[in-house]
């Protein structure tokens, strides 16, 4: 009877290891988003960027071994009205003539139980660098996999908002931002 669960045993975790291993890499731009909540006076809004994109390689079965890359077009941005979005884009704020992109690089990814992560890394905004981390979820979308997080960072660490803007009682400091990452296979490993 030990004989027959030690085989049965062994023949179960053969056929856990022939299983492939999948890495999601092919980004979505189309089904993802990456949007924000600042506060005004005290009220919020909410906004988007319509133009990023992710590299990304993930692997749920090898999670510490992902990385990922967003490189964001902050003309893009969806402030809420038209007039947000042409203030937003000047020197005080993004300044775009000098910074038309913002990006973030990971440098570790960690489980942190079930299909929660939490990633870590360098977060650049007008020349300015800051480590974030922010928890995500991941799950499977069909065969695609999607990767839902957030977190809070404050604005005036990397400049946005100066001169008269930089009140905190006007523009809240800490913007929260939220991303929906979509990626589809494009491999699988043995």
């Amino acid at each position: 009877m030990i004989t027959l669960r030690l085989i049965l045993a062994a023949l179960a975790f053969a056929a856990a290891a022939s299983v492939s291993a999948v890495e999601y890499n092919q980004f979505l731009a189309d089904k993802s988003t990456l949007s924000f909540v600042s506060r005004q006076m005290g009220v919020a809004i909410d906004g988007r960027f319509r133009k990023f994109v992710a590299t990304l390689a993930f692997d749920p079965a090898r999670p510490t071994a992902a990385r990922a890359r967003l490189d964001l077009d902050l003309a893009s941005i969806d402030a809420g009205s038209q007039d947000a979005d042409d203030e937003v884009v000047g020197k005080p704020w993004f300044n775009l003539k000098a910074f038309p992109t913002a990006s973030f690089v990971s440098s570790a990814i960690r489980p942190l139980g079930g299909d929660k992560f939490e990633l870590a890394g360098k977060l650049t905004i007008k020349g300015k660098t800051q480590e974030i981390s922010a928890p995500f979820t991941f799950r499977q979308d069909g065969s695609n996999a999607a990767f839902d997080g957030a977190f809070t960072l404050k604005r005036l660490d990397f400049g946005v908002g100066d001169g008269v803007w930089s009140d905190v009682s006007t523009v809240a400091n800490e913007v929260q931002i939220k991303f929906h990452i979509v990626a589809a296979p494009v491999a699988a490993r043995k």
